[in-house]
């Protein structure tokens, strides 16, 4: 058995071996309005904790610490001056993120987070300890992102402590008393490791499927990108016409319509909800994995995950894993195939909002943050500056993460202090609301990646297989958006032209929005680890397709499929390959299951949940063959002879559209001819279904040609069809098995234009 972990080692030897108390900040009893920052454990080490206060100092972070005796201990702690990576374009010397450390009721006078572009152990000199318990407190003194990993306090004035990013070392754990054999979870038949749409989506799915899952999440909410602490509101459609994989993902989805909307709209603990109800999951908020145990160099045996804010460590077993993470992180520590492109990705948005009080507000200057100017930065209308505040296109998305965050903050800051103490835009155009009384409201710390790695299946979807529609037999998850590729805004590349903040999207043409592209199973597993499913926008496909499968709803769907197969891998004691060589058929079955059926165990049988919604389906603007009965011919399929305008305007119309001509000129009548041939003899109705319109003939004659001979009947197109989905009842006729039968539209004699959409014919019991 090997373990792999992914982390920059720095380390440096422990010296000197007298007494040291270690406090790592993020186990603060009290965190006051400091927040609790995991997103780059992976490069630094630790989460740690933030004073993001939007100019404005946060509440005083406290605990208390028992110390092994009184005396002079020498004070460390381990920050960062967060600008300074950035003092070739701004003046890090007045390094926003100051704060300092209280002991008891005295404050240190040195400030930390004044010096240092990388993070380090920051000398805070010697303080006196004149009790065994003393109260701790984390001091901000300017509201901007001040940061805390740990404090240090030793008796011995020449210890220097290991400022190693490697993720919870030895050392670390020994001083906080943290066992050295973690805590055994599981066995799982399948672990999720990400907690956003495509992760959570998938550990209902698969609980609902009778699996004992447990479901990963280093934040203390569910959502990823569609939480309120990131704020993009779920895009892409979930259609019918597949299979109703679109079910718990409409069922978890929240009611935010625009990004970033308010937390209220994100809905936070419906989601959570939502997930706990499940009887099968174990849910683990706030614990990060970092680590993975291979039972064989194709195989994971096991995910280690720490407590963000207690360190503790487990150990997680289970048959299959899901790498929901975005990033691809577990996939990357197991040595899975994977592509990231070079530069020119998609990048990391950090939103923010604001409004406007009934007085003055005021806002410190930022000499810190970038100097922009009207111009430089489109206005934040409707009190929002949304998802083109983005940036890292060329950075590096997992070892420059933080500082593609921080580059996020110091441009939106940087915006915010042109708006409110340069005068912009209400000086110059008297229309637009004045900013005296304006005020942010919220600004996000948490990024909003859109594109880290690809993890590499048997099928890399490219961007020619989704426009060319090529077929899989295998194809489950229907992607409506388009191929939205984010590049650089070059309106706005003037002053930051190396590391622009503002983006602008590239709609590609090609993707059915209405019916989607189903995106095969193959893409939603690792070709090379045996065990190791992918759902989000860390799946198997290239950079281009990636624009396309990569929202949210699109990825919630993907992690319903991977919940099913895993139950198919857990019953048959099969690989995720294997599933589709040789349980295909099976699986389709299991996504034919809409979302509120489940069993309680793999020996249970499945049955309908009360308890769940049962949702209709989807509502659209069109309506697709499967939700209609009997034989239906669509107008793509009609003989057609004359000239038919194809439309799509108005709404319910069956399929891709309908088609529409005027009367006839002369002799050169038009028509449409819909075929068919029923199973057996007897007698079925006939409907016709159109779409109403003023413009459209009150007489139009349409001839079903029967067993009987022909009979013609004038409909009044002009007016709604009384059957359901738009339907008007021709009659009953009779029909032979084995000789076609048809219905017959013309242009002949009309008053206004003639309408075709579909026929139905249903047999009469």
């Amino acid at each position: 058995m090997r373990k792999i972990a992914v982390f920059l080692a720095l380390a440096l030897p422990l010296t000197g071996h007298a007494q040291q108390v270690l406090v790592e900040a993020e186990s603060f009893a009290h965190p006051g309005g400091w927040q609790l920052d995991t997103q780059f454990i992976e490069t630094m080490g630790s989460p740690y904790l933030l004073a993001h206060g939007l100019g404005t100092p946060v509440a005083d972070a406290t605990t208390e610490v028992t110390f092994p005796e009184t005396g002079r201990y020498r004070l460390w702690v381990r920050t960062q001056n967060w600008v300074e990576k950035f003092s070739d374009v701004i003046d890090a010397t007045a390094a926003p993120g100051r704060f300092q450390v209280k002991i008891g009721g005295t404050a240190v006078a040195h400030e930390f987070g004044t010096t240092g572009a990388a993070w380090q152990w920051e000398d805070g000199g010697t303080v006196a300890i004149d009790d065994l318990t003393t109260k701790i407190s984390l001091v901000d003194r300017t509201g901007f992102d001040g940061r805390c990993d740990a404090i240090l306090f030793s008796l011995d004035p020449d210890f220097v402590p290991d400022n190693s990013s490697e993720v919870l070392p030895a050392w670390r754990r020994k001083m906080l008393g943290i066992a050295e054999a973690p805590r055994n979870e599981g066995p799982f038949d399948i672990v999720f490791i990400g907690g956003g749409y495509s992760g959570a989506c998938g550990a209902i799915s698969a609980a609902r499927m009778g699996l004992k899952v447990a479901l990963i999440q280093n934040r203390s909410v569910l959502g990823g990108n569609g939480s309120s602490e990131v704020r993009v509101w779920a895009q892409g459609n979930t259609p019918p016409g597949l299979y109703p994989v679109g079910d718990i993902v409409r069922e978890f989805e929240d009611d935010a319509t625009l990004s970033p909307g308010s937390y209220e709209e994100f809905e936070d603990e419906k989601k959570h909800r939502i997930v706990t109800t499940e009887k099968n999951i174990s849910l683990f908020l706030d614990h990060h994995a970092y680590e993975v145990d291979m039972a064989s160099p194709t195989q994971i045996e096991a995910v280690h995950a720490f407590d963000t804010r207690t360190g503790a460590i487990r150990r997680f077993t289970g048959r299959t894993f899901c790498d929901a993470t975005g990033h691809g992180t577990i996939g990357l520590m197991a040595g899975a195939d994977h592509e990231m492109a070079e530069k020119g990705r998609m990048g990391m948005s950090n939103m923010w909002a604001w409004e406007n009080a009934d007085s003055p507000q005021a806002f410190p200057e930022t000499p810190w943050a970038l100097s922009l100017e009207e111009g430089d930065f489109p206005y934040p209308r409707k009190f929002h500056a949304q998802w083109f505040w983005e940036s890292g296109f060329n950075k590096h998305p997992l070892l420059d993460l933080e500082e593609i965050r921080d580059w996020n903050l110091i441009a939106g800051f940087g915006a915010w202090n042109a708006l409110k103490n340069k005068g912009a835009y209400e000086r110059n155009d008297p229309d637009k609301l004045a900013h005296g009384n304006a005020r942010l409201t919220w600004m996000a710390y948490i990024g909003g990646p859109r594109e880290t790695l690809q993890l590499l299946g048997d099928i890399v979807l490219t961007e020619e297989d989704i426009v060319s529609k090529k077929p899989y037999d295998d194809g489950c998850v229907l992607t409506t958006w388009s191929v939205d590729l984010h590049y650089p805004n070059k309106q706005y590349l003037e002053k930051f032209s190396e590391n622009p903040f503002i983006s602008v999207a590239v709609h590609g043409k090609g993707v059915d929005r209405k019916r989607g592209y189903p995106v095969p199973y193959r893409c939603f597993y690792s070709r090379n680890i045996e065990n190791l499913f992918m759902a989000g926008r860390n799946v198997s496909v290239t950079h281009e397709a990636l624009g396309t499968v990569r929202v949210m709803k699109t990825c919630g769907m993907m992690g319903v499929v991977v919940g099913k197969a895993a139950a198919l891998c857990a019953e048959h004691d099969v690989s995720p390959r294997e599933v589709y060589y040789q349980h295909l058929d099976e699986l389709i079955e299991l996504l034919r299951l809409p979302g509120n059926v489940r069993r309680a165990t793999l020996q249970d049988e499945f049955a309908v949940d009360p308890a769940l919604p049962a949702l209709a389906e989807e509502e659209t603007d069109w309506i697709t063959l499967s939700q209609l009965e009997g034989i239906v011919v669509d107008d793509d399929q009609a003989e057609l002879v004359g000239a038919w305008t194809h439309g799509a305007g108005l709404k319910h119309h069956v399929e891709n559209g309908y088609r529409y001509i005027g009367a006839a000129k002369g002799d050169e009548i038009a028509s449409a001819t819909f075929r068919f041939t029923v199973p057996e003899d007897g007698e079925y109705e006939v409907r016709i279904s159109h779409q109403p319109h003023e413009n459209r003939s009150s007489k139009t004659p349409v001839t079903v040609r029967s067993a009987d001979g022909e009979t013609t009947v004038p409909v009044n197109q002009r007016i709604a069809p009384p059957l359901a989905k738009g339907f008007f009842g021709l009659g009953v006729f009779r029909f032979e098995a084995g000789k076609p039968g048809s219905v017959v539209v013309t242009n002949a004699g009309i008053d206004g234009n003639a309408h075709i959409d579909a026929i139905q014919v249903i047999r009469q019991e």
